[in-house]
């Protein structure tokens, strides 16, 4: 299994970068169009805000799923019984967001979303004739004018010895959207679980992307992208004392998009938050 990393800008980025969604479910992007010293400012704003007491201000609303997700109401992964080591913010253009950080945090989510409408063009393109006849409408039409695309700050605390026993930062799980957009974090410990059962690092290196499939490509491809499993483990040595921000922007059809004979966008997206237990 070997994640390519592909360059945006050359001819065969398209094919280079699809080819491997198709036999990793990942795929690592460099010099693409997303300004890295936005992505530094937002790291530092957010953890200032993470490290705050107005976090508490902006908690989570359970039906609009927007706002201030603490540690203590954080995901379960499916399958896991320990919550994962982390607290989030829900970021949505329509969603609450504090003002000092919301000019900032909504231009990096239109940048992010374009450049993954623009990969889901890619990805249609690249899809074989008998698999895209399965897709009930293309999917780069599948996001058109949806408001469930959805950006979440993620803030992995220092860790401080007294963890439950199996609780990592994030346990492992799969995506439930289309594509996942992650730039790479201001700390490592991302890693994906091969077909062998071999837990691999993605890379982190500064200025580089993130990308992979998700349950509802998946899904509405009947399995030709895989959406593959992946962790965040807790770090070791010094590492253990700071802090990792990450910044997942998850692609997400209109709900009323049918994936399968099995499922909308909705009901897909309605029956893995209840088993992640934050609805």
């Amino acid at each position: 299994m070997h994640v390519q990393n592909v360059d945006f800008t050359q001819d065969d980025a398209r094919q280079r970068f699809v080819a491997s969604l198709r036999e990793t479910g990942f795929a690592v992007l460099r010099n693409h169009p997303l300004p890295p010293e936005l992505l530094t400012s937002i790291y530092r704003h957010w953890l200032a805000f993470f490290r705050s007491e107005e976090a508490l201000d902006w908690r989570y609303d359970p039906v609009r799923q927007d706002g201030y997700f603490p540690p203590e109401v954080s995901e379960t992964a499916k399958g896991q019984s320990v919550k994962d080591l982390k607290e989030y913010y829900h970021v949505y253009p329509w969603g609450r967001i504090p003002p000092a950080l919301r000019d900032e945090i909504l231009d990096y989510y239109r940048r992010a979303e374009t450049l993954a409408a623009t990969l889901l063009g890619w990805i249609e393109a690249e899809t074989p004739a008998e698999i895209a006849a399965h897709f009930r409408e293309p999917l780069s039409r599948m996001i058109e004018d949806s408001q469930q695309t959805l950006l979440r700050v993620l803030h992995y605390p220092p860790l401080g010895g007294d963890e439950l026993p199996g609780a990592v930062r994030a346990a492992a799980h799969e995506d439930i959207n289309l594509i996942t957009v992650l730039p790479a974090a201001n700390e490592p410990g991302l890693e994906v679980r091969t077909r062998e059962g071999d837990w691999l690092a993605v890379p982190c290196d500064p200025g580089q992307l993130v990308i992979n499939v998700g349950d509802m490509l998946q899904e509405a491809s009947q399995g030709h992208f895989p959406s593959t499993t992946h962790r965040v483990v807790n770090p070791s040595g010094a590492a253990r004392e700071q802090s990792r921000v990450s910044l997942p922007l998850f692609l997400h059809p209109r709900p009323e998009v049918v994936l399968s004979e099995r499922h909308t966008a909705d009901s897909y997206l309605k029956e893995r938050l209840r088993e992640l237990g934050v609805l």
